[in-house]
């Protein structure tokens, strides 16, 4: 009777120790996920000592809608001239640049066309990442496509803290082995969810040494609108002070163009980027493109500035008209474009 009485009470008292539902292997989870990543293959222009260069680069994505969204690291895709997108089967498309915020190292991309290997990433919300929760990125380390690596969170950084030219994003800090190639991959949480975006590690000796920072899936779809706006064509450098007064400046700031994509809205207005490379105070310089002074009457002063800039073009109709006031061989202009 003693040995009835005593399995009637273990059946009783297990189903409340047990747990809710079975854990995902790490197996399982990179199954799941793993049709969700993408290589990023970039071509674009740069300015050396010797003149306009040609460069090509590889990176990681993850797709986040079934219209072909997808989103990976600004440093990979903005301000390239070519992105073509690879699918686990090794399938290629075209993808144009639709936003980009560099101060968050963010970019989204629209692919031309969405394969029927690819399939679109969970969604996660990074509030709720803790530090010590075990953590997966997948991407293209070294060109080594659809890798894995895993590892845990061991801080959490709020925007403006950890890198100065990039003060807008949140950062979570990682373990998970990064290394080039993997930057604007996803990394994902035990439930196979997005929380994050690769950006880069901090190494001595060029590998990855356990110091890992990815910004969060939050900051990033906050930060990045979901149509094209001309920013992300461009790469540059914000002058200021002494910078900004040594370059006969008209203004507190402006911001010198070095390259400007191909084929994109800011290409098409005629903005011009640099031609060649100056050491000025020790900082590398590309002279020869224009200073962008303001649009649509919004100066270009500070970071916080060109964000405005990017909301105010990012809000009306497509086919809204603006004006952009640059500064170029010594004569101030304007150029005319519409929104897209």
């Amino acid at each position: 009777m003693k040995k009835v009485l005593a399995a009637i009470l273990a059946a009783a008292v297990l189903p409340a120790f047990a747990p809710a539902a079975r854990a995902q292997s790490l197996e399982e989870i990179f199954r799941k996920v793993n049709a969700s990543v993408v290589v990023v293959r970039a071509k674009g222009r740069d300015v050396s000592a010797g003149g306009i260069t040609r460069f090509s680069e590889i990176g990681s994505g993850g797709l986040t809608s079934d219209s072909g969204r997808v989103m990976t690291a600004a440093h990979v895709g903005n301000g390239r001239d070519e992105n073509t997108v690879e699918g686990g089967s090794g399938e290629a498309e075209r993808a144009t640049l639709l936003s980009t915020d560099a101060a968050a190292d963010v970019s989204l991309l629209q692919l031309e066309r969405v394969t029927a290997a690819m399939r679109v990433a969970q969604i996660g919300d990074s509030d709720t990442v803790r530090v010590g929760q075990q953590v997966m990125v997948v991407g293209a380390p070294y060109g080594l496509a659809h890798s894995m690596s895993v590892g845990w969170i061991s801080a959490r950084w709020p925007p403006n803290t950890i890198f100065r030219d990039m003060p807008l994003a949140e950062f979570l800090q990682t373990t998970a082995t990064i290394n080039t190639g993997n930057s604007g991959g996803p990394m994902f949480n035990m439930a196979g969810e997005v929380i994050a975006i690769v950006s880069q590690n901090i190494s001595k000796s060029g590998g990855s040494e356990g110091l890992g920072f990815v910004v969060t899936i939050n900051s990033a779809r906050k930060l990045l609108p979901d149509r094209k706006v001309f920013w992300g064509a461009i790469q540059g450098l914000l002058l200021t002070g002494d910078l900004a007064a040594l370059l006969n400046v008209p203004a507190p700031a402006g911001f010198l163009v070095k390259t400007v994509a191909q084929g994109t809205m800011a290409w098409n207005m005629g903005l011009q980027g640099g031609d060649r490379i100056v050491t000025i105070g020790g900082k590398e310089v590309a002279l020869g493109g224009d200073v962008i002074l303001s649009v649509d009457g919004i100066p270009v002063v500070s970071e916080d500035s060109i964000e405005k800039i990017r909301n105010r073009l990012a809000g009306p109709p497509p086919g809204t008209p603006f004006k952009m006031s640059v500064l170029r061989a010594g004569r101030i202009i304007e150029l005319t474009s519409t929104t897209q």
